[in-house]
């Protein structure tokens, strides 16, 4: 999808002078290209109202880190614009620019060049004896564990509606592909194409199990059951976000309505992030 630039939203990371001063040089550039821009911080607060009004924003700027993005970028996914990231934080994997290239970029794109690409994202519920108690969204990742005991918890898990596994584990992932790459891949799951639509499935440190990383196709829905009574379990929403759970709880696991939007830089930029966070290597 290609769009013409007319409205930008730029948001950045919550009292971080660098990025509060990125922010201003990145408005005046887009102001005097005849683009009308709002420059807001990383709070929840900031995102209870369409700060554009109708129509929404063209493109959605995010001046931080990996974090920063994954968090705006879930609070905001009901505005259905594309989002391109400029990192200023340590990793910069989901962020597609670095602090030098925004310029250049914004430059050539606002010839009506933007194009962007879908990735998947996650909707989920938590269900507490027949009642849903909890609902959220996640770009990255849900995941259900053990975080402050070291001891492991026994989880089932479902998809369709069939019950595949019980597995004793430190936790299981659902990630989406775009999430694939962060705890998941350090868990030991797949690597998957962000351009993909699936379910990663992994467990983590398994005990005593066969249970292998599954991808999964999104038609159905995923469910991960806390299976024996234990304290101190609780759902993870892209590690920003933590929600108790109790024996008994079903967390469902489904794609969300919305898909993320994101500017689409070519075929190889993938890879190139891969390689060069060491995922991928050449001997």
């Amino acid at each position: 999808m290609s769009l013409h630039l007319r409205k930008v939203l730029v948001v950045t990371r919550s009292g971080d002078f660098e990025a509060k001063a990125l922010g201003a040089e990145v408005a005046a550039f887009l102001s005097g290209s005849d683009v009308e821009v709002m420059v807001c911080q990383h709070r929840p607060e900031a995102y209870d109202a369409d700060v554009f009004g109708q129509p929404g924003p063209d493109l959605i700027m995010v001046l931080g880190g990996d974090g920063t993005f994954i968090g705006v970028a879930r609070r905001m996914l009901h505005l259905e614009a594309p989002f391109v990231g400029v990192n200023l934080g340590r990793v910069g994997f989901l962020a597609q620019l670095d602090r030098a290239g925004w310029k250049p970029w914004l430059a050539e794109n606002l010839k009506g060049n933007v194009r962007s690409v879908r990735r998947m994202a996650l909707a989920y519920d938590v269900v507490r004896q027949g009642n849903v108690v909890r609902s959220g969204l996640a770009v990255n990742d849900v995941v259900v564990g053990r975080g402050e005991l070291a001891r492991l918890v026994r989880l089932g898990f479902s998809y369709g509606g069939r019950r595949l596994a019980s597995v004793r584990a430190d936790g299981l992932i659902v990630s989406t592909p775009t999430g694939s790459t962060a705890y998941g891949a350090s868990a030991g799951g797949p690597l998957v194409h962000a351009d993909l639509f699936s379910y990663c499935v992994t467990a983590v440190c398994p005990f005593l199990s066969g249970f292998k990383p599954l991808v999964l196709p999104v038609g159905e829905e995923c469910a991960v059951c806390v299976e024996e009574a234990a304290t101190g379990v609780s759902l993870t929403e892209d590690g920003q976000f933590s929600f108790p759970l109790e024996s008994g709880d079903e967390v469902r696991v489904r794609r969300s309505p919305r898909d993320l939007l994101v500017a689409d830089m070519g075929q190889g930029a993938y890879f190139d992030k891969l390689k060069n966070h060491g995922l991928l290597t050449e001997r």
